[in-house]
């Protein structure tokens, strides 16, 4: 029986743990560039711990605004080092889950969430400094009747989300790379990274080439350079 709207389905392939470990050297503005910077999650879903890093493969999640049966049923069968991505509809009348679910989830592995919607226990979160991305923070907690769905494609604040693709948030915010492209992808920023790393070494030894920002400028035709 094909019953969109409420079904379970298995997470066929994940992320390569020798590439996750890899992208743990990454920083999300690096990745970005690399992307053309559209393949980027908004800045209206922020992290809610203090510090560090999220990298996995998305095991997806879409429910109704409000309702966490769904998400309950994915921290049962998430794998370790896997990322909980929940499509609750960006609203944040009620609460998708708080620190008991925190707990559960990271006893069982799981490496952290983004929540398109909204989270309660803030607080007990940030101590823990559990990866949590969320849209808001409410006290009203959720509804358990479902609808949903697990492990389907989601929109996450305008990035669409396969499930098995890398997931990488630092506190700059959060990006998605396509699973098929993340070797290709890691090729360019570790270039990107190297072309960095000679600019700072000039800066520090006085040898920046700043002529561009004027050469840009009387290409634009501005007046006065």
């Amino acid at each position: 029986m094909n019953n969109i709207g409420f079904r379970v389905l298995p997470l066929e392939n994940r992320v390569p743990k020798q590439i996750i470990d890899e992208y743990r050297e990454f920083v999300t503005p690096h990745i970005s560039d690399n992307m053309n910077r559209l393949n980027s999650v908004d800045s209206s879903i922020r992290p809610i711990h203090t510090e560090g890093k999220l990298v996995g493969s998305a095991f997806t999640v879409k429910t109704r605004p409000g309702d966490n049966l769904l998400v309950h049923k994915a921290i049962d069968m998430a794998e370790p080092g896997d990322v909980i991505v929940v499509d609750a509809g960006g609203d944040v009348t009620n609460a998708i889950m708080g620190e008991i679910m925190v707990r559960i989830a990271k006893k069982n592995g799981i490496e952290g969430f983004i929540i398109n919607g909204a989270i309660r226990d803030s607080k007990e979160i940030k101590e823990m400094n559990y990866p949590m991305y969320a849209k808001g923070v409410i006290h009203r907690g959720p509804y358990k009747d479902g609808p949903g769905e697990i492990n389907v494609p989601i929109q996450l604040a305008g990035v669409v989300v396969n499930p098995g693709d890398l997931v990488v948030g630092d506190m700059d915010g959060i990006v998605i790379v396509p699973q098929e492209h993340t070797e290709a992808i890691a090729d360019k920023v570790r270039g990107t990274m190297e072309m960095e790393n000679k600019t700072m070494d000039a800066i520090e030894d006085g040898t920046v080439d700043r002529s561009w920002v004027d050469e840009v400028l009387r290409k634009k035709g501005c007046e006065g350079v």
